[in-house]
């Protein structure tokens, strides 16, 4: 989901049903204005229960939180003509830090409010096709991540009883599983000191499973890239692979609806923490918020471009100084410089090129002003230090 930063606009003189969705009951709040007079309805979550709630009360605007029901729920809404708002439940307006008392007609009056008030943080929610696409793009990432678990239980076992272990990728190809396989017995028919050798031939068998699920995955997924002229295009840029492609595009759908590359990188959660009081100014480690597997993926391109892409070598020997130290605090700032690159070629529709081969930008003057300032700074530092060691 993503951010929609239009504020929101109160509905005067109309109902206001807000829904505390539970995967059983939720409970409805109907608001018109007077927290006294709020009622609160107990109703199946299903279609048809939420369609007869709306048909009844004819509310003039549907809120709700962001969870995993928001989507079909916000589909129905749609349907019936209803102004649907999903609030933004990683907002710093919806923590419970100091509340002493929460209840789902609690959440669901506080839904009322914040939207009457025209204080409620939303989120966009996508089409189901864009959804579903996320879903399995999610699904194979935890196929791989399956798979290199057992990888490492074969791992395990082997070393427990003094094999060698599998090194390098061919060991996990067809005929390095044949080399691991004559280790392996049924467990029925090995022995009580060789039940290792059923371990191992189970976490075979989970191998091969989850790799031909995984296989299934991925022909899908390359199936709907070839089909995608958005993933095709930022497939332009040297070191961005199919996967990491499709989640760029899937997660920024509509990437005309950021203002800016703060508000993608802002999106993402790789912008850094503000901790601001009087003359203290901090800043902290990244927010981490919003789709994780997406800056997972960012960050695993990046460790991947500095070796094919000398825009992205070039940012990252800057960032460390050529030495080893910072190497990932650099290599998340090339991530998030990445992310806004590819958002910047989704919003204009133009293919990469090289910005050390393009034509040089002109600097505006205040970032003039800046460098200046800062060669000053350099120039005036070996003074300093020579005056301060005589």
């Amino acid at each position: 989901m993503h951010p929609n930063t239009n504020p929101n606009t109160a509905v005067a003189n109309t109902t206001i049903v807000a829904i505390d969705l539970g995967k059983y009951q939720s409970v409805a709040c109907l608001y018109s204005g007077d927290p006294t007079q709020a009622r609160f309805v107990t109703v199946t979550t299903d279609r048809n229960h939420l369609r007869q709630l709306f048909a009844k009360h004819r509310p003039g605007a549907v809120v709700i939180e962001a969870c995993l029901l928001a989507g079909w729920v916000h589909d129905l809404c749609h349907e019936l003509g209803l102004a649907c708002h999903v609030a933004n439940t990683a907002s710093e307006a919806w923590k419970f830090q100091h509340t002493k008392r929460k209840t789902d007609k609690d959440d669901a009056l506080r839904l009322a409010q914040l939207f009457a008030l025209g204080q409620l943080p939303t989120v966009t929610v996508p089409p189901p096709a864009t959804r579903q696409w996320r879903a399995l793009i999610a699904a194979r990432q935890a196929l791989v991540g399956r798979r290199l678990a057992v990888q490492n239980r074969i791992r395990a076992i082997l070393v427990g009883q003094d094999l060698a272990a599998p090194r390098g990728a061919k060991a996990w190809t067809e005929l390095g599983l044949e080399g691991i396989a004559q280790h392996a017995k049924p467990l029925a028919e090995g022995g009580p000191d060789e039940l290792w050798r059923g371990l191992l031939e189970l976490a075979l068998t989970e191998l091969r499973q989850v790799r031909q699920l995984a296989d299934q995955a991925e022909a899908r997924l390359d199936q709907l890239a070839r089909q995608s002229a958005d993933v095709q295009l930022l497939e332009t840029v040297p070191g961005v692979g199919p996967r990491t492609a499709e989640a760029i595009v899937a997660y920024l759908h509509e990437p005309g609806r950021f203002d800016s590359g703060k508000q993608v990188s802002a999106y993402v959660g790789l912008v850094p923490q503000q901790y601001q009081s009087g003359e203290l100014d901090r800043r902290g480690r990244i927010t981490r918020r919003g789709p994780a597997l997406l800056r997972k993926l960012l960050v695993e391109c990046a460790w991947c471009m500095i070796r094919y892409n000398a825009w992205a070598r070039g940012i990252y020997q800057r960032l460390t100084g050529g030495g080893r130290r910072r190497k990932k605090q650099a290599i998340v700032a090339l991530a998030r410089k990445i992310l806004v690159r590819c958002w910047a070629m989704l919003r204009d529709r133009k293919p990469w090129h090289d910005p050390q081969t393009g034509p040089k930008a002109t600097l505006s003057p205040s970032k003039q002003r800046r460098q200046a300032e800062a060669r000053r700074r350099r120039q005036e530092k070996p003074t300093v230090l020579m005056a301060t060691t005589q």
